[in-house]
């Protein structure tokens, strides 16, 4: 009776935690706006959560370099059986004994140095990585929350478009029960009906599958936001920095960079540490025994000062500084690629911020084209001259989505080069 009361209660309060544990994370906000969705996306998610165990696993090679030099105590015990010597004068054949050891390296020609300060730099490259983590997934949540806005004016899009051939084959259909236009004719604009349509669901599908990209980049894989807001048009008319001053910016400042120049500092004092490995080391001991056994051999306290100097290493060291130069060697090369590669990388979303403002502006008359287009066909359709207003608010929904996507890639574009600037997130601390 006891066990499946037991049992009953472990059951409620299992319950009971759940609506703790779901309250954790608050409810996405209806409309969602793009600060909301970078504000309420969880601090666990996977590229930051590798980051951080990057770094913890850097502050633990940090403090297992410390520990070298540090205090060490052991406490030895010995069981034993002997035969007294012939010319001894204690006869006992139990000779156990307990020891405390305690023990400190003093000196050892710059080893532990070298490997705390390998340790220490590349504790200082793991946190540069944990900006970059963070900067990459402020860039995933911004590019998914920018896709679903676009999701949805491709759905306006193909939605009018999809209504104004429904319209079309509509009439069609009455046309041609009065023998008005052909069989062939009416076929065709059942075609174009079918692959409207076909467009439109496509759309449709689309726009969840946005939103659920969206809520996974967030963390939150089953918060999909039915409403988002689209964010403020930006200031294209701003002028462009000079690319030299932009890559120099860049180069100063980029975290996967200065990640990599603190993996070449760290490697090079890995190399410093490997040469001064298995070399001489000056430790002092004391220690405090009990024997079972007593002899005149036998001391209850002793205190000395050792000096280890390793004759013959098997090759271990040589082994040991050949590993640490090729670390040395790949880390400037990894170092020297990622510069080419950000030099490279800064010209091409220089030169696209000037394209997209070439391409802003000739979408600019062509919305205004197609405004006053609109406004013709409103009236002619009144006046039952013409019936192409749909088509018209197609062209309109068309325009809008082509200005969106360019708009919204300036928007990408500058945020992707404040990223490799290490600005995106001023509040970062950093080393």
């Amino acid at each position: 009776m006891g066990h499946g009361v037991g049992r009953i209660l472990a059951a409620y309060l299992l319950l009971c935690s759940v609506p703790t544990l779901a309250s954790d994370t608050p409810p996405l906000p209806d409309p969602l706006t793009l600060n909301d969705a970078l504000a309420l996306a969880r601090p666990d998610l996977p590229l930051i959560e590798m980051a951080l165990a990057q770094r913890d696993a850097s502050a633990a090679d940090l403090a297992e370099a410390r520990s070298l030099s540090g205090v060490r105590l052991s406490a030895i015990g010995r069981l034993r059986v002997i035969e007294p010597a012939d010319v001894s004068d204690n006869r006992d054949n139990n000779d156990s004994s307990a020891r405390l050891a305690l023990s400190k390296r003093l000196y050892d020609f710059g080893y532990s140095d070298a490997l705390e300060a390998s340790a220490r730099l590349a504790g200082n490259g793991s946190e540069w990585r944990q900006l970059d983590a963070r900067q990459q997934a402020h860039l995933e949540i911004m590019q998914r929350f920018l896709d679903v806005i676009l999701a949805d004016l491709q759905y306006a899009r193909d939605n009018e478009a999809m209504a104004g051939a429904y319209v079309s084959v509509d009439r069609a259909r009455d046309r041609h029960e009065l023998k008005q236009i052909s069989d062939v004719a009416l076929l065709a604009l059942e075609t174009e009906y079918q692959d409207a349509l076909l467009l439109r669901n496509e759309s449709q599908a689309l726009q969840r599958m946005a939103r659920s990209q969206l809520a996974i980049a967030m963390g939150r894989p089953g918060d999909l936001a039915a409403n988002l807001v689209p964010p403020a048009a930006p200031d294209t008319g701003l002028a462009l920095p000079e690319y030299e001053d932009l890559l120099a910016e860049v180069m100063q400042g980029n975290p996967s960079l200065k990640a990599l120049q603190a993996e070449v500092k760290a490697a090079q004092a890995g190399v410093k540490a490997a040469r001064a490995g298995h070399g001489p080391v000056i430790s002092g001991e004391l220690d405090a025994s009990y024997y079972n056994r007593e002899t005149n051999s036998t001391n209850p306290l002793g205190a000395g000062l050792v000096l280890e100097v390793p004759l013959l290493t098997g090759g271990a060291r040589d082994a040991a500084v050949a590993a640490a130069w090729a670390e040395l060697r790949s880390s400037r090369a990894q170092l020297a690629a990622a510069g080419h590669m950000l030099r490279q990388q800064v010209l091409e979303l220089w030169l696209r911020l000037g394209n997209l403002r070439k391409k802003l502006e000739a979408l600019k008359v062509r919305d205004d084209y197609r405004e006053l287009y609109l406004d013709r066909s409103r009236a002619l359709y009144e006046l039952e001259v013409k019936t192409d207003l749909g088509d018209a608010m197609t062209g309109i929904s068309a325009v809008r989505l082509d200005v969106a996507h360019a708009e919204f890639e300036w928007m990408m574009t500058q945020a992707e080069l404040a990223a490799l600037a290490g600005r995106l997130l001023p509040g970062e601390i950093t080393p």
